[in-house]
């Protein structure tokens, strides 16, 4: 993927990322931030509030992570509005993302769940693990090569 691709991360990578900042997750998560254009919608960023604010994950998620990720959010992303519906996936709760890659004209989601793995690739849009998509980027071993 080349640097400047549109990139849609799923809510469990941002999890990952605030519960274990040296993940593979998190390393895919700073690659998009430094490398790429992150993509959100208001649909997805109130997702991901909703479950980081779950009362069980406070003792997995400091909240300096926290708010170093809504900072983050809050100047990298482009939000998308959506405009285009899509009712693809088995788990209806996950079209959000496809609805903000059609939208936001993505090459890329990342993710961790199987429901939209299993559409790879969707209308041309990539659909990634976060290890696949670190493969992507070459990287080995933390560092980009």
């Amino acid at each position: 993927m080349l640097p400047g691709s549109r990139i849609v991360v799923d809510t469990n990578v941002f999890v990952s990322r605030a519960m274990l900042p040296n993940s593979i997750p998190a390393r895919a998560l700073r690659i998009v931030e430094n490398h790429h254009i992150l993509l959100a919608s208001e649909a997805t960023m109130e997702e991901l509030t909703r479950v980081l604010m779950r009362p069980e994950l406070a003792p997995y998620i400091i909240e300096q992570e926290k708010r170093e990720l809504f900072a983050m959010l809050d100047t990298l992303t482009e939000i998308v509005p959506i405009v285009h519906y899509i009712t693809a996936c088995r788990d209806p709760r996950d079209n959000k993302f496809l609805e903000l890659a059609i939208n936001g004209e993505a090459h890329c989601i990342i993710t961790g769940d199987a429901d939209l793995l299993a559409l790879h690739p969707f209308r041309g849009v990539s659909i990634l693990t976060p290890k696949a998509f670190l493969r992507s980027q070459n990287e080995i071993g933390g560092q980009i090569v």
